[in-house]
């Protein structure tokens, strides 16, 4: 069941790794929908470190030529008609119609259109508009999800966050607040520590003129940190080690500065340390899951209680999309990027 749909639409498309320049606008042939998919105009595509990565090829995906981007919202414009989703039901609790405006995580974001499985997509409450649907859903499940099993948070905890002026960083900052927590951050710059601080962070360190290792020691009294959640990788590792205290867990969210190197057993020994690499999708794994954690986080941001800053947009245009990645790689932002896929 669908609306009429066009032949054929634009998509950004990246025919091998390579730097920036490799990013391509094409216009494809519409792709056959199959069992158990929605089809969804796009309106907003969230800029992604996993974008670089792909786009960089430091990031395996099934092959090239990729349809580009990983998240997104955009009104669901197509059906599954399959009988084995049809009377599924937890995609009955969904409740997807033609017109629901949905959220979703999965690849061709940065397109006019995607086809997707429904178990990627979750409707918006009303009052949840499709810009903040597209900033929010991929990094709110990520956040969400590992201050609630990849660290469970208690009240009292001192917990490191690098970067915390980005997408994940204040989602996190605000979330561990509202758990009672203790927020020390890392930034660049004077301008994201003040974001950071009115997004709950409570003690900032300028990583670029400060010493981190001397600073975390002074607000913990010697004691190190509960916890550390680094998506920065290389260059924090040795850092984070000398900062953990004992039994405390270091876990590893992105490696937007390299690659982290092999972890030997005596780094582990010294304090009893815990170390995880978790993802989003090993929480929200079910339907089931990702329905109660959707709702969750959705809850959260209609109480007001958990906020998304947006820094800017991009045009979708080659151009548009290849800025928004360079921006971000770059550190030139603070918060969500998107681009603005359908014009008003």
């Amino acid at each position: 069941m669908s609306q009429v749909l066009p032949q054929s639409f634009r998509a950004t498309i990246v025919p091998h790794p390579g730097d920036f320049d490799v990013i391509q606008m094409n216009e494809i042939p519409f792709p056959e929908q199959c069992a158990g998919e929605l089809v969804i105009k796009v309106h907003y595509a969230g800029v992604n470190f996993m974008d670089n990565h792909v786009r960089s090829g430091g990031y395996p995906v099934s092959a090239y030529p990729y349809r580009f981007g990983v998240e997104g919202s955009g009104v669901v414009v197509g059906l599954p008609s399959d009988p084995d989703t049809l009377g599924d039901e937890d995609f009955i609790k969904r409740a997807f119609k033609i017109g629901s405006k949905v959220a979703f995580i999965g690849p061709g974001a940065f397109s006019e259109y995607v086809t997707i499985s429904w178990k990627r997509a979750h409707v918006l409450p009303e009052g949840v508009s499709l810009r903040t649907g597209a900033a929010i859903h991929a990094q709110g499940l990520t956040a969400l999800s590992f201050v609630e099993e990849a660290f469970p948070v208690k009240h009292g905890d001192i917990i490191l966050v690098h970067t915390v002026a980005g997408g994940v960083g204040l989602l996190l900052a605000q979330l561990i607040k509202m758990k009672g927590g203790i927020v020390i951050g890392t930034t660049s710059t004077p301008e994201k520590a003040e974001i950071a601080k009115k997004n709950g962070a409570d003690h900032v360190i300028l990583y670029k003129s400060e010493d981190v290792v001397k600073r975390v020691l002074e607000i913990t009294e010697g004691e190190g940190v509960h916890a550390i959640f680094d998506g920065v990788g290389l260059d924090t590792f040795e850092l984070d080690f000398k900062v953990i205290r004992r039994k405390g867990t270091i876990l590893f969210l992105g490696e937007t500065s390299g690659p982290l190197p092999p972890i030997q057993s005596s780094k582990l020994v010294e304090k009893n340390i815990y170390v995880a690499r978790p993802t989003v999708a090993n929480y929200a794994f079910t339907p089931k899951d990702g329905y109660q954690y959707t709702k969750r986080l959705y809850n959260l941001v209609l109480e007001r209680k958990l906020e998304v800053l947006i820094h800017a947009e991009y045009p979708f245009t080659v151009e548009g999309v290849r800025n928004s990645g360079k921006d971000l790689q770059n550190g030139n932002s603070i918060g969500k990027l998107l681009v603005k896929v359908e014009a008003d």
